[in-house]
């Protein structure tokens, strides 16, 4: 019986794959595309979608906004609250999941927002934890820089205590809806809780009913030892990038030793891998589709941009057929790291072009190929799944319709990915296997 996996879908509210007849990009901003998107999805069973996000344009490639307003790297993008609000009403079993990040909010407004989210999808919603990596957005808040890696980990677990307070700060039976007392809500089960934290303060109790899951599902990407614990502590889901079989296989047992150290069931984190697959009728046309896009010059400067801008590391300065100098960052260490493979002498042209396969050699060709090739690697990496997108995270209708019409009936046929849905939540949906 072949170990069946969890499948979702990585985007971005952005502009889409705006200079192609084909897209739906004209008027992205209205969310109709996404909608589009999101029943695709919901007919090939996908888990959920999850839009990231950032609070900046970026200029630290070429210490320019050029580049992300030329190619629309990261810019512009408009707010995923709002899109899955809309997509949760569109859909009945699909998860949707937005990306919040800790330093754009106040606990007490988050809790409450994600709380509005997962009434509103009937208990679908998901939330992408990030503390964010880019000092522009921290200066667009009001502060001149971010704080350092660590301490922005250390409030965050601080944050979601409160938030989880807060969640809980209605009892389960509060909402008793006796029309003989005329009694909405029983007031002795709404309590303030008082929290008084390093970082953090707060009185509530939230001034609206709690998730229907008790709290949302909780999405993380945990990349350094810092961000695996923390993922490793509170993640139903963590988002992972794919950097080849043996370090997926690495970074998963990592994140399930760490998961126990915690006194957690691993079986309930979810680890899913990033990955982008071609498919089309024959290997050799899926090979040039993605030859057409690995070697050209705008796909070098839409990843450079786009590594440049969560590791606010200006990777314009660096020769291409050179190695890399060793780097850190306060950004996403995890992903830099992903990206770089310290130690394997290959030159920046070569990572470059690494990066559209995400060490995954396999992942171009036929649907039944490239089925056949992810059922290997998720048998040796171990579990949970993928998480699917296209190149940049843009909407593209072809490459949906690709993976959800050719690929995963692919799956499906090997019983792979699920073919129905069993479970009422986004939660239940995850831990159904």
């Amino acid at each position: 019986m072949p170990t069946r996996f969890h499948l979702g879908w990585f985007a971005s509210y952005s502009v889409g794959d705006w200079n192609a007849s084909f897209s739906s990009g004209e008027r992205p901003w209205s969310g109709e595309p996404y909608i589009d998107m999101a029943k695709a999805l919901e007919r090939a069973c996908f888990d959920f979608i999850l839009f990231e996000d950032t609070l900046m344009i970026s200029e630290a490639y070429g210490g320019s906004t050029e580049a992300y307003l030329k190619y629309a790297v990261a810019s512009p993008k408009s707010d995923p609250a709002p899109l899955v609000a809309v997509l949760g009403n569109h859909t009945r079993h699909l998860g949707v999941a937005a990306t919040l990040s800790t330093i754009s909010y106040h606990p007490f407004t988050l809790a409450r927002l994600c709380a509005t989210l997962d009434n509103i999808s009937n208990g679908r919603f998901g939330w992408n934890i990030v503390t964010s990596g880019e000092d522009l957005a921290a200066q667009n808040l009001g502060m001149d820089e971010l704080p350092p890696r660590e301490l922005r980990y250390d409030m965050a677990d601080e944050y979601v205590a409160l938030c989880n307070q807060l969640w809980a700060s209605w009892a389960p039976d509060a909402v008793v809806l006796d029309r003989q007392t005329n009694t909405y809500a029983d007031y002795r089960k709404v309590k303030p809780i008082h929290f008084a934290g390093k970082y953090y303060k707060c009185r509530g109790p939230l001034n609206c009913v709690p998730p229907v899951q008790g709290r949302p599902v909780f999405i993380q990407a945990g990349g350094s030892p810092r961000g695996r614990a923390f993922a490793a502590e509170i993640a139903d889901c963590v988002v992972a990038t794919s950097a080849g079989v043996k370090a997926m296989k690495e970074y998963r047992d990592d994140i399930r030793r760490r998961a126990t150290a915690f006194g957690r069931n691993p079986d309930d984190i979810k680890v899913l891998f990033v990955v982008t697959p071609i498919v089309s009728d024959t290997d050799e046309a899926a090979k040039a589709m993605l030859d057409a896009y690995a070697t050209s010059d705008t796909f070098r400067i839409r990843y450079l941009s786009s590594i440049s801008a969560v590791t606010d590391i200006d990777f314009s300065q660096f020769e291409l057929d050179a190695e890399l100098p060793r780097l850190t960052t306060n950004g996403e260490q995890g992903s830099l790291d992903a990206f770089a493979q310290w130690g394997s002498k290959k030159t920046l042209r070569q990572l470059i072009v690494d990066r559209a396969t995400r060490g995954l050699g396999g992942l171009t060709g036929t649907p039944e190929s490239v089925a056949a090739y992810l059922a290997e690697v998720m048998e040796e990496v171990g579990g949970d799944g993928f998480l699917i997108t296209s190149p940049f995270q843009k909407y593209n209708s072809r490459y949906v319709a690709t993976i959800c019409d050719g690929l995963v009936p692919a799956l499906q046929r090997r019983g792979l990915t699920r073919t129905r849905y069993t479970g009422r939540t986004f939660r239940e949906t995850l831990l159904e296997f």
